[in-house]
């Protein structure tokens, strides 16, 4: 297990990429951090996984787009061979392939800028330095099926909604847990992942091909209606507001740095939105990812009477957001992936 053997030292980064700058770069990056060690670097697929296999390291950063092998086949024989974690760097304008490796086992990505990889530092070593700590045993393909759906019922507000936070891990999670629940469950369910802009788009336009509900980014105005889900735009925090005629709808904000939230999409602010709203008729789920968004924002829906769910460790691949909404004792059930959607279905009968 990569995870086990990164605890007691340094997380050692194998780093995939054709570009010598960026190689470079990115190797500069990991001598000056002093959790996370260069174990080595590949040129394109076939040489990463040969390197994967004899360095055995705890994390890859992988470029997609390579010669002889690319990205993509490379995840395949990766996860069938020697499972590891792996942060994509990608292009902002090939969006749809960050998604396409996430299918395939990766964990996360960094949107790569235009020039320097400065830009991403910071979130490139973080996401290297938690994800190199992660048990193998979650590490698996996402199995995408395209379905039909029935639509959302527009004019039919919800008696109940969910509202789901995730950070790393999240598509993946979200993915299964959406694509899980039938489509007949009278719920809207109101999304906070995190993920840069212009991301979020495809991202709900992937889900909304493999589950049995109507997935959208959110729109300023957007009714929240029974059989819905909304993504929160990336760079804008969704909110649940009610209008003058009493209709629930989403309403964006935008960022503002010295609010108590430095995520964005914020969890906590979309949980207390939901609490605000819809009282006891609210549930809040927070999903695997690294830091502690959704703790205050659980507390919230707990004090208004709704119910607070948190993936437990034995599924979530990392354990960072759980775990801080636990720690504040205003957790209802943590529950196994599969066990959530079971428990959302009673929710949605009131149960």
């Amino acid at each position: 297990m990569s995870g086990a053997k990164a605890k007691g030292g340094r997380v050692r980064v194998l780093v995939v990429d054709d570009s010598a700058a960026s190689r470079s770069a990115i190797e500069a990056m990991l001598k000056d951090r002093p959790g996370l060690i260069h174990a080595g670097s590949a040129v394109d697929g076939e040489d990463a996984l040969r390197a994967a296999i004899r360095l055995k390291p705890d994390v890859i950063v992988l470029d997609l787009n390579m010669p002889r092998m690319d990205g993509f086949t490379f995840l395949r024989l990766l996860m069938a061979q020697r499972p590891t974690p792996v942060v994509v760097l990608s292009s902002r304008s090939r969006r749809s392939d960050v998604f396409k490796a996430l299918d395939l086992g990766a964990l996360d990505f960094v949107a790569k800028p235009e020039g320097s990889l400065e830009g991403v530092r910071d979130a490139l070593l973080e996401k290297c330095e938690t994800l190199g700590r992660v048990e193998t045993w979650n590490l698996r393909a996402a199995v995408a099926v395209e379905r039909d759906r029935p639509g959302a019922q527009a004019s039919v507000e919800p008696a109940r909604i969910v509202a789901v936070g995730a950070s790393t891990g999240g598509p993946q999670a979200l993915q299964r847990l959406l694509t899980a629940l039938p489509g007949t469950v009278p719920l809207a369910v109101l999304v906070a992942q995190h993920m840069p802009e212009k991301f979020t788009a495809t991202f709900a336009d992937r889900l909304s091909r493999t589950t049995a509900f109507a997935v959208q980014e959110a729109r300023a105005g957007d009714v929240v209606a029974i059989g819905r889900v909304l993504v929160a735009p990336g760079g804008h925090h969704l909110v649940l507001e009610r209008d003058e005629r009493g209709v629930l709808r989403a309403a964006l904000r935008d960022h503002d740095p010295s609010e108590r939230s430095r995520y964005c999409p914020s969890v906590d602010l979309l949980f207390s939105s939901a609490a605000r709203t819809m009282g006891r008729r609210a549930c809040a789920v927070v999903l695997t990812g690294m830091g502690h968004d959704g703790r205050e924002g659980v507390r919230e829906v707990k004090k208004a009477g709704g119910l607070t769910l948190a993936e437990a460790e034995s599924s979530a691949v990392v354990y960072g957001m759980p775990l801080a909404a636990v720690e504040t004792g205003a957790v209802d059930e943590v529950l196994s992936l599969d066990d959530l959607v079971a428990r959302i279905e009673r929710f949605a009968r009131g149960e």
